[in-house]
């Protein structure tokens, strides 16, 4: 790939960030404009984009070594926090260690892989393998980890506050842990429900199928899908107005710093790793491989944080270091590539 193509490239996606700063400094669009054109990002125009350029693209590539790469680094970028955080990180609960290594290894597979595929990769559906690893594989096991953490550490509060309730001479009284199961299998039937795989799986059905929407409802579609990078590249200039990292550290920086450590240097060159040396990818699939590995923290390790209330001033400073951080540094790998 051309270094001049891999400039004009991201050039384009800041400056439509650029524009979103703006737009959110200046409140054109009011309190509510970014939330209202990340959803309709998220539940329109991405799914109808994800159909459009999947449906016109070869199964194969998109479910296959891509998409290995994408897991096998991930796994290993969290084993990696895992392993180090037991040793810099001593003090730290379960949950919120799970929700760092999700900070070092979940990426922004939406908001910035579809534009950054589209613009500088050269096609949206190249962020297609990460995209669904991350919603189909590996989401359903983060769940379970922070379902089993979190539903241990509440044992272990409950048992430290009955002890206490009974030497005090108090009934204990506290609530019973909801059942992990039951809230696996509804984390499941989200992601069955999630307005990206249904995209996904619609395109991927129709390319395997050879089946092709009418002409009027495909021109729709694709108009449709035309709108999706620009909300989200605007949406996320405009998240960016106000953002002061560490600004309620809480003596969290130690965990921010590994995970974002981690996530801009460490799972990067995992992804060459896996992808080179392991599968003998070359040239644009290499360069493929590396860039999604460099793409920043997903936005959301934060919801998951917030959900179970762990880890949420960590996560959000990784977000914000990882995000500001990211782009400057898939510049650079994508030149040393191109």
């Amino acid at each position: 790939m051309p270094v001049l193509e891999v400039i004009s490239g991201f050039t384009v996606v800041w400056v439509i960030i650029l524009v979103g700063y703006v737009t959110g400094r200046s409140r054109v669009l009011g309190d509510h404009g970014q939330p209202v054109l990340s959803r309709l990002a998220f539940f329109v125009a991405s799914p109808a984009l994800l159909f459009d350029t999947l449906s016109a693209a070869d199964v194969q590539s998109v479910l296959g070594p891509q998409l290995l790469v994408a897991g096998i680094s991930a796994f290993a970028a969290a084993g990696l926090y895992l392993l180090l955080a037991r040793f810099i990180l001593p003090k730290r609960d379960g949950s919120e260690t799970v929700i760092g290594a999700l900070s070092a290894s979940m990426v922004n597979s939406a908001n910035l892989g579809i534009p950054i595929a589209a613009y500088v990769l050269g096609d949206a559906a190249l962020a297609a393998p990460v995209l669904i690893f991350q919603l189909a594989i590996y989401t359903p096991i983060y769940v379970a980890s922070l379902d089993s953490t979190t539903l241990a550490e509440a044992r272990r509060r409950a048992a430290a506050e009955g002890q206490s309730g009974h030497d005090a001479g108090r009934s204990p009284g506290p609530k019973r842990p909801p059942n992990r199961w039951v809230a696996f299998w509804r984390q499941v039937g989200h992601i069955a429900v999630n307005p990206m795989i249904i995209g996904s799986v619609l395109g991927l059905a129709f390319s395997a199928t050879g089946w092709s929407l009418p002409e009027p409802i495909a021109e729709s579609v694709s108009l449709i899908a035309g709108a999706s990078i620009p909300a989200m590249l605007l949406a996320f200039g405009m998240s960016l107005v106000g953002s002061k990292p560490f600004e309620k550290a809480a003596g969290r920086r130690p965990d921010v710093a590994l995970a974002s450590v981690i996530k801009l240097l460490i799972h990067p060159l995992l992804a060459w790793v896996v992808a080179g040396p392991l599968f003998g990818m070359e040239g644009n699939e290499l360069l493929i491989a590396v860039v999604l590995g460099s793409l920043p923290t997903a936005q959301n390790v934060f919801v998951s944080a917030s959900r179970y209330e762990t880890g949420m001033v960590a996560s959000k400073d990784t977000i914000l270091i990882t995000t500001v951080v990211a782009i400057p540094a898939m510049i650079a790998v994508a030149l040393i590539f191109a």
